[in-house]
C-alpha cells in the first residue's frame, strides 16, 4: 500500500499595522485600531492552511498621519522587515499604512529587498503579481487624490476664515490670550506692547531698545529676553492694529486692538528711513561723554573726532598733539576708537558701584543728609544701575559719566579711570527720589 505525504506549508510570519489619524477615542477599551487588528486577525486565521501565523508584536500608530512615514510603529515595523523578523504585513486598508504614492513606492522596495508580502485584507491584491501591483498603483492615486482634496478643502475653509479676521489658531502674540478661540488682550502685556512701540518712536532705533529691554530683563511670551529679532516682528505685526492677515493682505479682525493707528503709523514711518541712515542718525545724536575728561599719560589732552565713510560715521577720540601736528615721543596710542574706550569707563562704574567699600561710603554719605534712609532701599537703588542706565538717552548717560567720573588716562599700559565716590552719592540721591516721593505721599 502506497501511503501519499502531506506537504506542509512554510509558515508565515505576518506582522499587522495599524494607523489611526485622529487620537480622539484612543483611551477606550475599544477603539478603531482594536477594530483593525481584529479584522486581520481573522483574516489571517483564514489563511492558516497557506501557513499564515500573527507574530505577538503589534504595530499600532495611534494619532498620526498617513501624509507622512515619521510613525514610531511604522519605524519599528520596518526595522523589523530588515531584520528577517516578518514574511507578510497585513492591514486592514491600503491607506492605513500610507496615503502618499511616492511613501508607498518607498515602502514597496523595501518589501521586495526582503522577500515580504503585503496584503490589505478588504481589497485583495498580492504584491508579488504584475496585477497586484497595477492594483496597489491605482488605489494609492485615488488615495493621494482624495488626500489632496482634503487639504485643498482645509485650506480654503482657513483662507475663509482670516478673511472674516477669525483667530486661527498658532503662537499668541505678546498682548494677547486666547478664550473661546478669540484673541482677548492680556493687560499687563499689553502695556508692555504699547511701552515697546512707545519707546521706539522715541528712540528711533531697534538697536538700542533692544539693548535696554535686555537691560531692564523685559520679557516675551516665551519668558526669554527680547532681541532686536523679536522686537522687528512685534512692530510690524498688524495684530496690535485689529487686523488678521493671510498670505500678505490684511483683513479687519475679530479681536480689539493694542495699539492705535497714529502710533502704529509713527512707528513705520521710521522705520521707512534706511537702517544705514537710521544708524546714521544715532550715532551723530550720541554726545562725547568723556569730553574734558580724557588725557594721555604725559597730561595731554584727547579731543572729540570723527571720520564717516559713505554714510557710516565713525568716532575717535584724539590727542591734541596728533591733531595739531606737533611732534611727540609718547609711545602710547595718539588715538582711540571712541566706543570701546567710553564702554571700558562704563564697566568700570559698574565695578565700582557694585563693590561693598564703596556702598558703604555712599551709605554713610547719604544718612548725613537724609537721617532716617532705609539702608536695604539704598543698597536696592545702587543694585538698579544697570537697569538705570539702559534706559536713559545718549546725553542723559553722558551727563552720569560726568557726574561720576574725574579723568580717564590713556598710556601704554592701558586705560586708567578715576572715579568721584562723592557723584556716587549725587547719583543715589536722584534714584532715591522717586522713592521718598513715594515715602512721602
Amino acid at each position: 500500500m502506497t501511503g501519499v505525504t502531506a506537504q506542509i506549508p512554510r509558515r508565515l510570519r505576518c506582522a499587522i499595522y495599524t494607523r489611526k489619524s485622529s487620537e480622539e477615542g484612543l483611551d477606550m477599551e475599544f477603539n478603531s485600531l482594536d477594530a483593525q487588528r481584529e479584522s486581520c486577525e481573522a483574516y489571517i486565521a483564514s489563511q492558516r492552511s497557506e501557513g499564515f501565523a500573527a507574530i505577538r508584536e503589534r504595530y499600532d500608530d495611534g494619532g498620526f498621519s498617513g501624509g507622512t512615514l515619521e510613525r514610531p510603529a511604522l519605524k519599528r515595523l520596518l526595522a523589523d522587515i530588515e531584520d528577517g523578523l516578518i514574511d507578510v504585513v497585513v492591514v486592514y486598508k491600503i491607506d492605513r499604512l500610507s496615503r502618499s504614492l511616492m511613501d508607498f513606492s518607498k515602502l514597496v522596495e523595501v518589501f521586495d529587498r526582503n522577500d515580504v508580502t503585503f496584503v490589505s485584507i478588504t481589497q485583495s491584491f498580492n504584491t508579488t503579481t504584475s496585477m497586484g501591483r497595477l492594483t496597489l498603483n491605482i488605489l494609492l492615486s485615488f488615495a493621494q487624490f482624495e488626500r489632496e482634496v482634503i487639504g485643498e478643502r482645509i485650506r480654503d475653509k482657513f483662507a475663509a476664515s482670516r478673511k472674516k479676521g477669525m483667530w486661527m489658531g498658532g503662537f499668541v502674540p505678546l498682548g494677547y490670550r486666547v478664550e473661546n478661540r478669540k484673541l482677548v488682550i492680556e493687560e499687563t502685556e499689553a502695556a508692555t506692547v504699547r511701552m515697546i512701540f512707545e519707546r521706539f518712536v522715541a528712540l528711533g532705533s531697534a538697536t538700542m531698545l533692544a539693548k535696554a529691554l535686555a537691560a531692564e530683563g523685559v520679557l516675551n511670551k516665551r519668558g526669554k529676553l527680547i532681541d532686536k529679532g523679536f522686537l522687528y516682528k512685534l512692530i510690524n505685526n498688524r495684530v496690535y492694529i485689529g487686523e488678521a492677515v493671510h498670505k500678505g493682505t490684511s483683513y479687519p479682525g475679530e479681536h480689539e486692538a493694542i495699539i492705535d493707528r497714529d502710533l502704529w503709523n509713527a512707528v513705520h514711518a521710521i522705520l521707512q528711513i534706511s537702517p544705514r541712515l537710521r544708524a546714521a542718525g544715532t550715532r551723530n545724536q550720541t554726545p562725547a561723554m568723556l569730553k574734558g575728561l580724557i588725557f594721555i599719560d604725559t597730561g595731554t589732552a584727547m579731543t572729540p573726532t570723527a571720520t564717516k565713510k559713505g554714510s557710516r560715521l565713525y568716532r575717535y577720540y584724539t590727542s591734541m598733539d596728533l591733531i595739531r601736528n606737533r611732534a611727540t615721543d609718547v609711545a602710547g596710542p595718539q588715538r582711540l576708537a571712541a566706543g570701546m574706550v567710553e564702554d571700558a569707563v562704563i564697566g568700570e562704574i559698574r565695578r565700582m558701584i557694585a563693590t561693598p567699600e564703596v556702598r558703604a561710603q555712599v551709605l554713610a554719605a547719604l544718612k548725613s543728609d537724609m537721617p532716617g534712609i532705609d539702608d536695604k532701599a539704598v543698597i536696592a537703588s545702587l543694585g538698579e544701575f544697570d537697569k538705570l542706565w539702559a534706559s536713559l538717552f545718549p546725553a542723559e548717560q553722558a551727563r552720569i559719566v560726568q557726574l561720576l567720573v574725574a579723568r580717564v588716562t590713556v598710556g601704554v599700559g592701558g586705560i586708567a579711570i578715576d572715579l568721584r565716590n562723592e557723584g556716587i552719592g549725587s547719583l543715589a540721591r536722584q534714584m532715591m527720589a522717586p522713592q521718598m516721593k513715594k515715602d512721602a505721599a
